[in-house]
């Protein structure tokens, strides 16, 4: 059986490491502020808590992937131009 360890704010900022070490180890640990106690826990490697990120660019046009595009300055700054240069 562990026993809990509670520690308060000043003293995990002096001691961060061996907290988390021992809640590494399996070891209950929290940490309490203003009379709230907070859980430290440890997540297995690979885990995440969110979904895989989408990508941004979901299609590509086809003159841009074989690097045939352009910017073209005007009146209103750059644009981009798709067909390369002429």
């Amino acid at each position: 059986m562990y026993s809990m360890k509670t520690y308060k704010v000043a003293m995990v900022r002096e001691r961060l490491a061996e907290a988390l070490d021992e809640a590494e180890r399996g070891m209950p640990v929290f940490i309490e502020r203003k009379g709230v106690r907070y859980r430290l826990t440890v997540e297995a490697p690979g885990s995440s808590r969110g979904t895989a990120r989408q990508p941004r660019i979901q299609t590509l046009d086809p003159a841009v992937a074989e690097g045939q595009w352009s910017w073209e300055t005007g009146p209103t700054g750059l644009r981009f131009r798709a067909g390369g240069r002429r």
